[in-house]
């Protein structure tokens, strides 16, 4: 009996110990996930960078869900209020994002650092809709509606991603050679990737694409080809008869062999152009977001844009 009495304060003094270290390591956790920058970003490009640039520094949240085709997106309640506690802001701007402006207005967080990461980009200007309504024309006389997919030129991306990482460095100087490193990374790769799209695409014999909206201009100029749009910057309306006519003769005219759509929207229009016309349809990617399925394989910036080399390559043999 008295042997068992002794037994007991060693097991509640070990039970003791345990859960002090259990509750340590919690502790712990708990304050390494509260030291990592904060970070939201508007969507899927912005995001992808943003994570390559933070890595273990940063919590990095998409605002926009997978599978979700951005343009006309707004940001819900409970994302005003991730921004509220956020360190960081990354948006690609060039009028991506329509709902910045008012959003940031409403903040009240004074510590929130915000880049806008198209800046410094040379934007080129966008044809839009044709039906786009007389209210809309007339805001459009003050204001260029530019090209927002600035992303498609790789060369456009690494700007973007040494603007996000500036800001990084910006929110948490502490860590700013960790940022620097993460930066010449990835920089390096847009360089082999710019290098990658000239060295196939150059020799090419054609040079014409026809695609489902008008997101690859930045690519096309970089690269020498030329895009027909079946719609134009925003791919969420179906263009009228007269536009469909004259899709369906400029492919025939160029003698086009693929029309090219995205996942995010539906690809009716361009299946309607290829049967006409004798064409196959294929994927080009603008990126604006990946689906479920892309994300759980592993998919990021470099491997969309590789499948889309790969599918140019082959539309224009």
């Amino acid at each position: 009996m008295k042997k068992s009495m002794k037994l007991i304060p060693v097991l509640s003094a070990a039970v003791l110990a345990a859960g002090v270290i259990l509750s340590g390591c919690t502790d712990k956790d708990k304050e390494t996930d509260s030291e990592k920058l904060k970070v939201m970003a508007s969507f899927y490009p912005v995001y992808d960078f943003a994570v390559k640039i933070g890595g273990e520094k940063a919590e990095v949240t998409n605002m926009v869900p997978a599978g979700t085709e951005p343009h006309d997106w707004e940001p819900a309640t409970r994302d005003i209020t991730n921004l509220e506690q956020a360190d960081v802001f990354v948006y690609s701007g060039a009028g991506m994002e329509h709902w910045v402006e008012d959003v940031l207005k409403s903040l009240e967080n004074q510590k929130l650092v915000t880049v806008e990461a198209s800046n410094g980009v040379t934007l080129r200007e966008g044809h839009g809709h044709e039906e786009d309504s007389e209210e809309a024309d007339q805001e459009n006389e003050t204001a260029s509606e530019y090209d927002p997919h600035v992303w498609l030129s790789p060369l456009n991306a690494k700007k973007e991603m040494e603007n996000i990482k500036n800001a990084f460095i910006e929110a948490d100087p502490d860590n700013k050679d960790y940022y620097e490193a993460n930066y010449k990374t990835y920089a390096d790769k847009f360089d082999e990737l710019d290098q990658s799209f000239k060295d196939t695409l150059s020799p090419l014999p054609n040079k014409v694409i026809v695609v489902s909206h008008e997101a690859f201009g930045y690519l096309c100029n970089a690269y020498g080809l030329t895009q027909m749009g079946i719609e134009g910057l925003s791919p969420d309306s179906e263009p009228d008869p007269a536009r469909m006519a004259e899709v369906i003769d400029f492919v025939k005219e160029n003698n086009v062999k693929t029309i090219f759509f995205e996942e995010l929207v539906s690809p009716k229009v361009a299946e309607t152009i290829a049967k006409e016309t004798g064409a196959v349809t294929q994927v080009l990617n603008p990126m604006e977001g990946l689906t479920e399925e892309e994300i759980n394989a592993g998919g990021d910036y470099f491997s969309v844009m590789e499948k889309n080399l790969a599918a140019l390559k082959k539309a224009l043999e």
